[in-house]
């Protein structure tokens, strides 16, 4: 039998980061579900297709593949046979992808994948409707969150480490207004499930979110 472990939570609070390092010390499979719409999202950007053009979006689904792999412990994102795991982080790509994946076609499909994994291997999800539609039987559900203002330092952090000219308040903006997007779509909205264990990370550091995520866990196998 595997043993599924679901992560939901809000953009910018850590869940990515947690679940990779989480994977790695307790020997699981990160599915990188953000990475997976990411790639849709890429897919419907580079080939021209508006985030509003819902016709478009169903009829590019079927032509579209996504897959992940580790090779020396490095995720590797395929878009139809090609690496696209250098372009997906882009802030246009978490845009488009935010805005897609509300429709049904892109999450059908997306989710098919993921549970047929899940089935046969231990694995770590991440996302915003994992313990409520894709995991809904999740041996262990956490729902990460944290303040905007503290979701929003951070990303700021990492795109000013990375060379990149931002503005602190448009990102919390950004993120503020992706939070209600999320939460009130009608298809799979963000929120916690009744049997997750809601942990809030705007006090903790990496060591200490994973710490206290692995005392849940224990509690669990």
């Amino acid at each position: 039998m595997s043993f599924n472990i679901a992560i939901d939570g809000p953009a910018g609070a850590g869940k990515s980061t947690i679940a990779k390092q989480l994977a790695k010390e307790l020997g699981f499979v990160y599915v990188d579900t953000g990475a997976m719409y990411r790639a849709m999202a890429y897919y419907f950007i580079t080939n021209g297709i508006g985030a509003e053009d819902e016709a478009a979006i169903s009829a590019a689904c079927p032509n579209v593949n996504v897959s992940i792999t580790y090779e020396d412990g490095v995720q590797n994102v395929w878009l139809n046979g090609e690496n696209v795991s250098s372009v997906i982080r882009q802030e246009e790509v978490g845009k488009m992808a935010s805005a897609t994946s509300v429709y049904p076609v892109v999450r059908t499909k997306l989710v098919e994948l993921q549970q047929e994994l899940a089935k046969t291997t231990d694995v770590i999800m991440d996302g915003r409707d994992i313990g409520t539609v894709v995991l809904p039987n999740a041996d262990v559900k956490i729902y990460m969150t944290a303040s905007s203002a503290i979701r929003a330092k951070r990303r700021f952090d990492e795109l000013t480490a990375k060379g990149v000219e931002c503005d602190l308040d448009e990102i919390e903006k950004d993120i503020i207004e992706r939070d209600y997007r999320d939460m009130n779509r009608e298809t799979s909205p963000l929120k916690k499930a009744d049997d997750a264990v809601e942990l809030d990370t705007s006090d903790l550091d990496i060591d200490g979110v994973v710490k206290a995520m692995k005392e849940i866990i224990a509690e669990k196998r």
